[in-house]
């Protein structure tokens, strides 16, 4: 878990050590605003709505192809733990599809879905499924042969053996690749924003590409500090818990 109190004063240390450059004149200023900038800039684009809406529209995006990336990831991976033929054409595929950079699902979603949400949703789906497939895979390999065959002898078999012993010993595995499918979900989208303008809604990519196409720095940096912080504020309040309870659950916590 994050110390938010030395936390914070690093960055207010960081916001005085970046606005002293700046009254330096180390660089142009069209180049690399002063944190009063970008502070009233996101102040401006909180009162207009800009931002909230642009928070919500990328956040309802990034659950919708997430779930589903969680909900056909894990299946997928326990299927190529359990069967070797799947382990060895599935799993070499999505070891592949793991390392593609996820821009580059960005030019075949436009041309498959055009302009729109569907397009937005493949991308993340695309960049999340394969981490988390492989997490999972990886954590049920990962559970000691000794435990299966106990469970076998106390008479665990089938459905049972793998709902009970199996998966419950792969969640150490399983957390940490959901927080990696996360973490890429979290990039494709924003490179689906940047790309693909859906007029159903804009997002905080669509935002720090206007930001760049107009030249308006303090948009950019704004709207980058923004996404940072939502992407601290989910890890600390959804992952981090999960983690931190696996950790003392497992008896693998650090004094």
């Amino acid at each position: 878990m994050i110390r938010w109190g030395s936390a914070i004063l690093f960055f207010i240390v960081l916001l005085i050590i970046w606005q002293k450059l700046v009254d330096f004149g180390l660089w142009p200023p069209y180049l690399i605003p002063s944190p009063s900038e970008v502070g009233d800039y996101l102040v401006r684009a909180t009162e207009d709505g800009t931002l909230l809406m642009a928070c919500y529209v990328t956040l309802r995006r990034l659950l919708q192809g997430y779930i589903f990336g969680l909900l056909f990831g894990i299946p997928l991976g326990l299927l190529m733990a359990r069967f070797q033929l799947l382990h060895d054409t599935m799993g070499i595929i999505a070891l592949g599809l793991q390392a593609l950079p996820s821009v580059c699902w960005a030019p075949l979603a436009i041309l498959w879905f055009g302009q729109t949400e569907k397009a937005m949703f493949f991308i993340v789906v695309m960049g999340s499924v394969w981490s988390i497939s492989l997490a999972t895979e990886t954590g049920v390999r990962h559970v000691p042969v000794l435990w299966i065959h106990a469970a076998k002898t106390m008479g665990a078999k089938g459905l049972h053996l793998w709902l009970k012993v199996i998966l419950p010993a792969s969640l150490p595995f399983v957390i940490s690749g959901m927080k990696q499918g996360w973490a890429f979900a979290w990039r494709s989208l924003m490179a689906a924003e940047v790309y693909i303008t859906v007029l159903t809604g804009f997002g905080l990519g669509n935002l720090l590409h206007y930001g760049r196409e107009l030249h308006v720095m303090e948009a950019v940096i704004g709207v980058m500090l923004v996404i940072m912080a939502i992407g601290l504020i989910i890890d600390q309040l959804a992952f981090s818990p999960v983690e931190h309870w696996l950790h003392r659950r497992w008896g693998t916590k650090k004094v």
